[in-house]
């Protein structure tokens, strides 16, 4: 005869109480809730946690907070899920704020979360990611009882010492706007909206009425880099936050990594200097197949600027662009440069150049912008770093502009050339117009004059390409295009590993 199951042990009236008041802030206790943000195209806060960390691994902190004003009723969480759990097997924070309550609001109860969430985190030197979805201040709550917020100065603090990651799926106005400000990196869905100030204030402020697409729509801030990613849904936004970590926290790559046939490399860069080409297949082909992040594809579009793997190896690359203004690198280009020296020095990532470029932007429209300043920049970034430098010059190697892209005066660990290599001090052509102006000028007539101009150019041309610099070991070699992976890949093998530091090396610029 079969026994009687045990009951089930009787839970002492106290945890009970514990127990329901957990329950009730989660989704299965909230349909209505969910309902309301699935019908608006997102996520709920717990299911982007869920989404995030490997399962079992989660410890959520703060689960049972209440508004600092409790007669404003109840408010799961404060609005705001966060805790730390495992990512790829590896450590990390993260805060979702939770639009179903008070819009997301950030409160004085929830600020003190985030501030000691963000205390472990830099104690623990744990990465953090940040679904910054809200409308800033909670104005029935502006008042803390607790002292001044420190949530803001905690993530400057952070700022170089651990990957900060912001993802905005909805609308991300006054402090998630600072949220994502201060990140190293912000990853937007294409229909989310971003403002210092949201439509209420603008509208208090200044008396313009505006919707949050009108105010701050993310095809605005993908074009002046504001966001460094912009995808298609919040699926893709995770995807791609996963793979942007992976560069920073010692995630394994794949052990015999898979990559393009490189022997196409040899043809991608025409031999006709007026030719343009896209130097993004360049990039794709050097690097191991699925590993190319590239960060603010839509600004300073003068240069191209990812993060990527070479046969394992992490590294960061800068490329010039001659799709656009020919490569020469303008205000918007020089700070995008800028900020990935300091981010991938930052964090100990080596820097590959691939250089085109015919020099700094020229003219008034540019002097306009200044580029005085935003050109130096670069190098003020260049020279603060200690990464391993690797330069390849595909092609034009012009004044300043070379100068900046990982010439010898950086002493980088390797620089070579492909066989379209050339350098000046300037655009040959505009060097002989200037040398042999008065030669030019006292030609008889414009056939004559340009044909002078152009003996002057291919004698100029011959005693600057990159196989006469070669011969005179101004470069360590001219090598086969189809060789580089491997070249860079034996020297990446070759570096020695970073030393450990007990501190950040520096903050990231946020611009």
């Amino acid at each position: 005869m079969n026994e009687d199951p045990s009951p089930e042990p009787e839970v002492p009236p106290l945890l009970a109480k514990a127990k329901a008041a957990k329950e009730a802030t989660l989704d299965e206790s909230r349909p209505d809730a969910v309902a309301r943000q699935h019908a608006r195209g997102r996520w709920t806060a717990r299911e982007r946690i869920t989404a995030l960390f490997d399962p079992g691994t989660f410890v959520e902190y703060g689960q049972l907070a209440q508004p600092q004003r409790r007669s404003l009723g109840n408010a799961p969480a404060d609005g705001l899920v966060m805790g730390v759990g495992q990512v790829d097997g590896i450590a990390v924070c993260a805060f979702s704020y939770d639009y179903t309550v008070m819009g997301g609001s950030q409160s004085p109860r929830n600020h003190r979360k985030m501030d000691r969430m963000m205390e472990v985190a830099e104690r623990n030197r744990w990465p953090v990611i940040f679904w910054s979805e809200g409308g800033g201040a909670r104005a029935t709550e502006l008042h803390y009882d607790g002292g001044t917020v420190t949530t803001f100065v905690q993530l400057a603090r952070l700022s170089g010492l651990v990957p900060i990651v912001t993802i905005l799926s909805g609308p991300g106005f006054a402090g998630q706007a600072n949220i994502a400000g201060t990140s190293d990196v912000v990853i937007a869905t294409k229909d989310s909206t971003l403002g210092l100030s949201g439509p209420p204030l603008v509208m208090s402020a200044t008396g313009e009425l505006l919707t949050p697409e009108e105010l701050g729509p993310m095809s605005m801030h993908e074009r002046i880099g504001t966001v460094e990613l912009v995808v298609d849904d919040e699926a893709e936004a995770l995807t791609a936050a996963r793979q942007y970590l992976s560069y920073f926290t010692g995630v394994a790559a794949p052990a015999s990594p898979a990559a393009p046939d490189q022997t196409p490399l040899r043809t991608m860069v025409p031999e006709n200097p007026r030719r343009a080409y896209d130097v993004r297949k360049i990039v794709a082909t050097l690097a191991d197949e699925g590993s190319v992040m590239e960060l603010r594809p839509l600004f300073g579009r003068c240069l191209s600027t990812s993060l990527c793997r070479i046969d394992g190896h992490r590294v960061g690359v800068i490329a010039n662009n001659p799709m656009f203004g020919a490569g020469a690198i303008d205000a918007e280009g020089s700070a995008k440069f800028s900020r990935h020296v300091e981010l991938c020095n930052a964090y100990d990532i080596p820097l590959l150049f691939l250089c085109d470029t015919p020099g700094f932007m020229i003219g008034t429209a540019a002097e306009a912008t200044a580029l005085v300043r935003h050109s130096a920049r670069t190098l003020m970034a260049l020279c603060a770093a200690d990464v391993p430098i690797l330069t390849v010059i595909l092609r034009k190697a012009y004044g300043l502009g070379y100068y900046a892209m990982g010439s010898d005066a950086l002493a980088p660990d390797v620089i070579v050339g492909w066989p379209t290599a050339e350098f000046g001090g300037m655009g040959l052509e505009g060097a002989v117009n200037i040398v042999y102006r008065d030669e030019l000028e006292a030609a008889p007539d414009d056939a004559a004059r340009r044909q002078m101009r152009e003996q002057r150019v291919a004698e100029w041309k011959e005693r600057n390409t990159g196989l006469e610099f070669a011969r005179s070991f101004l470069l360590d070699d001219i090598i086969d295009p189809a060789e580089t992976r491997d070249l860079v890949a034996r020297l990446l093998a070759a570096v020695p590993p970073p030393q450990s530091r007990s501190a950040r090396k520096h903050p990231i610029d946020p611009w």
